[in-house]
């Protein structure tokens, strides 16, 4: 595994380091030890799976407030994605800052994100289907969410000619800092 930097503060995106024979190749997509030597949380209390139909599904942007903020390890294993993070601590310096990325299977990149940030995606293909890796178990009471293009991150999505949306994520009030 491989860990780049992003240009949100303790964003990372990981890429397998596959290695090839004559059956296929293998990878390692989670070590702890890797992980935690770079200070990043490393627990996992819940792996969620989300299937999407067509090409522009767009979920996000979720998150879980304190105490039950999440850390998350976000990968596509079928499809496309355009994934997108933004930063929602206030302490930090890229405060309210997004970036995205294409996941696929075949870039073979995820992306952590630490606690109090952002995150979504829009499907770039059918049948997409995307793992979360989290580090606190889902807690309905501190679910919360920003919408997908409010004016105060300006998020530059992949144009597409039908969005699918849950109201819920078309509805979020304004942000406000």
């Amino acid at each position: 595994m491989q860990f780049h930097d992003t240009p949100i503060g303790g964003a990372f995106l990981i890429e397998w380091t596959p290695i090839p024979d004559d059956r296929g190749s293998f990878a390692v997509g989670f070590s702890r030890e890797a992980f935690e030597a770079r200070g990043l949380n490393a627990h996992v209390a819940q792996i969620n799976f989300s299937h999407n139909t067509a090409k522009g599904t767009l979920r996000g942007m979720h998150f879980q407030a304190a105490p039950f903020a999440e850390a998350k390890v976000v990968r596509c294993l079928r499809g496309a994605a355009f994934d997108v993070i933004v930063d929602l601590r206030p302490e930090s310096p890229t405060y309210c800052q997004w970036h995205g990325v294409e996941l696929s299977p075949a870039n073979g990149l995820a992306v952590y994100l630490p606690e109090g940030v952002a995150h979504g995606f829009q499907t770039l293909m059918d049948d997409t289907e995307m793992m979360y890796t989290v580090s606190a178990p889902y807690t309905p009471s501190h679910y919360r969410g920003v919408r997908w293009d409010d004016p105060a991150f300006r998020i530059t999505w992949p144009d597409t000619p039908a969005r699918t949306m849950h109201e819920r994520d078309r509805n979020y009030p304004d942000f406000s800092r």
